[in-house]
């Protein structure tokens, strides 16, 4: 059997030819839903993917008996599915970073009592991937799965930071970038700016920068190749910390960030941040 890694695997019109089409197209139509449309008609799949309405309605049948979609009551709308949810959190549970966070975060929540998150990059978002809630009951911080924007958080300058200004062009080409509070930059120099002051610094702190009555602290995570992958935070439920416990959370999150880079690199002390003592000037 010939290899496929070893043949022109395009057809005479330039196509691939181990290209299913029927599950591109599927794939396609769940990428279609999002926070902001989670509802979605058949009509308007068919306008989006510029396809049939007989083969879009094909399709969320068949989606809908695996569980990928489902009705919205009665009326002609669709909502994602608890299948596309199981996989997510199988996909999660899979990932290196949840398999060694899980443990280090864990410890990091008992040693302080606020809830700590490992949290990555996904293009211009950063997502929670892993969580151990903190010891509030009256205090719900975010959950597994949740999406911030990257630019305009401190968790996103960190997991940014490996970028350099023509990269950042490349993932943001427009200007002004979407402003969420009177903090958040609007322009890449802007962006650039805040990005290096994290890098200088060796952590993050935002108190009251994304949403009020919360501050977060941050620190990387790096990989074997110096490159951070990922963000070790916790979240407390306070407007402003105060200095002394401030820069006991803030080593407190640095050296669980430390240990999940270990963990991961599998070299101690890697990552060109860890080792520098903060300069107790949060953003």
């Amino acid at each position: 059997m010939s290899d496929p890694k070893n043949e022109d695997t395009t057809d005479g019109k330039g196509e691939d030819r181990y290209t299913v089409p029927a599950l591109a197209r599927g794939l396609q139509l769940l990428m279609s839903f999002n926070r902001d449309e989670r509802e979605l008609t058949g009509a308007e799949l068919s306008r989006r993917l510029d396809l049939p309405r007989a083969s879009v309605f094909r399709m969320l049948q068949t989606l809908e008996q695996g569980g990928f979609v489902e009705r919205v009551g009665d009326g002609a709308s669709y909502k994602l599915g608890l299948s596309v949810l199981r996989l997510g959190f199988e996909y999660l549970a899979s990932m290196e970073l949840t398999e060694h966070g899980r443990p280090v975060i864990e410890d990091l929540r008992d040693l302080c009592g606020y809830s700590a998150h490992v949290v990555v990059r996904d293009n211009r978002d950063v997502v929670f991937v892993a969580k151990a809630a903190g010891r509030s009951a009256m205090f719900h911080s975010i959950q597994v799965g949740a999406r911030l924007p990257a630019h305009a958080t401190v968790l996103g300058r960190l997991l940014l930071s490996d970028l350099d200004l023509n990269s950042l062009r490349h993932l943001y080409p427009e200007e002004p970038l979407p402003a969420y509070t009177a903090r958040t930059p609007t322009t890449l120099a802007q962006l650039k700016g805040l990005i290096d002051e994290d890098r200088a610094r060796g952590y993050a702190v935002s108190q009251g920068g994304f949403e009020t009555g919360i501050s977060t602290i941050a620190a990387p995570v790096f990989n074997d190749r110096n490159e951070v992958v990922a963000c070790v935070s916790i979240t407390v439920p306070a407007q402003r910390v105060q200095e002394g416990e401030l820069d006991v959370l803030i080593n407190q999150v640095r050296d669980a960030a430390a240990q999940l880079t270990e963990r991961i690199s599998h070299t101690p002390h890697r990552g060109q941040w860890l080792n520098k003592p903060h300069d107790k000037k949060a953003a």
